[in-house]
């Protein structure tokens, strides 16, 4: 019988990883630069602590995201305690009680890490960074622009000047079957037929009623360009209900193109998934020629009865779709050079790597010791020298 060989220290869960330089140093700039664009627009920033009580994390718009937190037993209360799988759960419950009596509306921004029990196909990490605003207290086509304003603003701050938006309405196909009296297996299959976008067998699905059919694959036919889109959902004879959640899909995509002229915006009434928490128009950001998503949001009641939206940035998504970062210029300064002209450069944007005695390389050449640190520029007479050939 042979001992089991000892893990690998470097072997991580599954969906987990090390970030590593210089990619780490990306990410925290990157994230620098959306917190900033928030801030431009009034974007107040909190932070909610990663873990909490299981009942506070889970309720309300947080329910959604109960079959993705991780659970554990806090020893010193005894209570089962949650670690964050979304931020805009934590934000809602700040809003509706550290914040109740803050004017509206309240616009507030985070940033932070999640952990989820699952990643996707397309995405398999669990622990994912977030960065995003929330817009407490308003209801109308404005609010739901602004969020769109802002997040394609900050997108831009970090090179992601080519953005696509789609636009979508959770809650018409709900309100639509609700308005026909569709009920039980009949309602399920039509759902999952929309939800593959397949018309054939929306067709077969609507038991004969050609009414019905002829309304949902309209329906799933509209989707598009918004130029195209909206016309299109105008001309479909809808019930009440749905009538005014299509409008009001329309009038928010008209306020986000006169907001920000140029934006790629597409429109769906017919996606409904993966937005559990989302009561009104929900929005997705992509960039051209890619399939994971930039950001995700949309209206969601915020507490028991209050309006909200907000926008979630995945600054993981968004780096591997932006142009390369430029990384700050790292000089090497030899022992015994001047402190005051190493400072001097710090503040010109360099990051200095000084010379430590007894390490290997301390006193060789400079330039070779440069290389071998990594550095770019090398300190020579009193000026940062960039390295021939780098």
């Amino acid at each position: 019988m042979t001992d089991d060989p000892p893990p690998n220290p470097a072997l991580l869960p599954a969906g987990l990883r090390d970030l590593l330089p210089p990619d780490a140093d990306t990410e925290a700039a990157a994230m620098e630069l959306l917190m900033a664009a928030f801030a431009g627009h009034g974007y107040q920033r909190v932070q909610p602590p990663l873990i909490e009580f299981e009942e506070s994390l889970l309720a309300g718009s947080g329910a959604a995201v109960s079959d993705q937190t991780f659970r554990v037993l806090d020893p010193d209360s005894h209570r089962m305690m949650g670690v964050r799988a979304d931020t805009t759960p934590q934000v809602a419950r700040i809003a509706t009680t550290r914040l109740a009596a803050v004017p509206r509306p309240l616009r507030l921004s985070y940033a932070g890490l999640c952990l989820r029990v699952r990643g996707s196909q397309l995405d398999p990490d669990r622990q994912i960074a977030q960065a995003g605003i929330e817009l407490i207290g308003a209801d109308s086509p404005t609010a739901d622009a602004e969020i769109v304003e802002v997040g394609v603003e900050a997108l831009a701050a970090i090179g992601l000047t080519r953005i696509s938006v789609d636009l979508t309405m959770p809650t018409l196909i709900p309100a639509l079957f609700e308005a026909l009296g569709l009920e039980g297996a009949m309602r399920a299959r039509l759902a999952r037929a929309l939800d593959r976008k397949d018309a054939a067998e929306v067709r077969a699905r609507s038991g004969g009623d050609q009414a019905l059919a002829a309304t949902l694959t309209d329906l799933l036919f509209a989707a598009g360009p918004m130029t195209q889109a909206l016309p299109r959902i105008a001309a479909i004879a809808l019930p009440p209900p749905a009538a005014a959640l299509a409008e009001r899909l329309a009038a928010t995509a008209m306020e986000i193109s006169a907001r920000v002229p140029g934006l790629r915006l597409t429109v769906d009434p017919v996606e409904f998934r993966g937005f559990r928490y989302h009561t009104g128009v929900a929005v997705t950001v992509y960039a051209p020629g890619r399939h994971e998503e930039l950001g995700r949001g949309g209206r969601y009641v915020c507490g028991d009865a209050e309006p909200a939206t907000g926008l979630t940035l995945y600054p993981d998504a968004m780096l591997r779709a932006a142009p390369a970062q430029k990384l700050r210029p790292r000089v090497y300064v030899p022992a015994g050079a001047d402190r005051a002209v190493a400072r001097s450069l710090r503040g010109q944007g360099f990051a200095t790597i000084a010379a430590i005695d007894g390490t290997l390389g301390a006193a060789s050449d400079p330039v070779s010791e440069a290389r071998r640190l990594g550095c770019s520029h090398f300190l020579a007479d009193g000026a940062a020298v960039p390295i021939a050939g780098d």
